[in-house]
């Protein structure tokens, strides 16, 4: 039987191959898609998420609803849009048909909705910024409470930063929502740079896929990822896949090895250790005495298994049973 998945994303290239990878993965049911600020603006983010429906269409019945998220973090600072890294619209070099279309309904009381339907059986994928699921943390607690998991993309422990030299992207982009969901959240997977930055796709990878796979955006947009990537760091053998790793922890939790640790997001608004994610290896730490505040244990991926990734990627992409040679 499918799990239930309703997905917060920022819309971003890595986005855009996670929503086209569980699509395709028949043991995920994406039932729903909350489309946040990010990488893009939040009216960029749904004219892209409505593309992506119109192509699963095109290819098989999806009733996937989508909803639009947060405009802005909690901060209530400007957020900071990358189109260098995912271009205008999270595609790369594409734009869109339903660019310029309205875009501006309003329905995120759908969510609640969505998580009746689903009681006790609805999983929750962050892989954006964290503030429309914060929100509801702060609004519908009770409701929250009939959500069997949630799995994040976010945080870098012990390891660099990619927005800072200790913060990652969605932790950064708006920290007070990452902290709240860490205090009030329960049932929490945390799927951290530490892992996601070895999920890579190779160009052979990427180019296998696109001669065999059913959706032929899949190339231009790891294409130009890999792009991105390659200036910044000649040596990177290719486009790590972040989203993709997290919702594919849904189903394959075997591949992952956690620990349970205490974690608490760090709330500064500037400097280097704004959003920095800071979990407590000691034995008798709790992080209480040092933030003053309740600090909830979490369960964190610290390690993957790489050739199960590349088999389960590859075979759903393509639609072959994948092994690696």
């Amino acid at each position: 039987m499918s799990k239930k998945v309703l997905i917060f994303a920022d819309i971003g290239i890595d986005d855009s191959i996670a929503l086209i990878y569980g699509f395709l993965k028949e043991s995920i049911d994406i039932v729903g898609i909350v489309s946040d600020y990010g990488n893009i603006p939040r009216e960029n983010a749904l004219a892209t998420t409505q593309y992506l429906r119109n192509i699963f269409n095109s290819i098989g019945e999806s009733d996937i609803e989508i909803i639009a998220g947060a405009r802005n973090p909690m901060t209530s600072d400007r957020p900071d849009f990358v189109p260098e890294i995912h271009g205008e619209y999270g595609l790369g070099p594409i734009t869109p048909p339903t660019a310029g279309e309205d875009v501006s309904f309003e329905n995120f009381f759908r969510i609640l909705e969505i998580i009746e339907e689903n009681k006790d059986e609805l999983i929750i994928v962050n892989i954006g910024r964290l503030t429309s699921l914060a929100t509801m943390y702060l609004l519908y607690p009770s409701t929250m409470e009939q959500v069997k998991e949630i799995y994040i993309m976010g945080g870098a422990f012990w390891v660099p930063g990619n927005v800072t030299a200790v913060s990652e992207a969605n932790f950064h982009g708006d920290p007070v929502a990452a902290q709240i969901v860490m205090t009030y959240g329960e049932n929490i997977t945390i799927i951290p740079l530490n892992v996601t930055e070895y999920a890579i796709a190779t160009p052979e990878m990427v180019d296998y896929i696109d001669q065999l796979g059913p959706i032929d955006i899949v190339k231009p947009l790891i294409d130009y990822y890999f792009n991105y990537y390659k200036e910044r760091d000649p040596s990177i053998q290719g486009s790590p896949l972040h989203d993709v790793l997290t919702l594919m922890a849904v189903d394959r939790e075997d591949m992952f090895t956690f620990r349970d640790l205490p974690v608490y997001i760090v709330q500064a608004t500037q400097g280097t250790e704004r959003g920095q994610s800071i979990a407590d290896i000691r034995p008798f730490g709790s992080l209480e005495e040092e933030t003053e505040q309740e600090v909830k244990t979490h369960r964190i991926a610290f390690d993957f298994d790489y050739p199960s990734f590349f088999n389960d990627f590859m075979s759903t992409m393509t639609g072959q049973n994948f092994t690696q040679q």
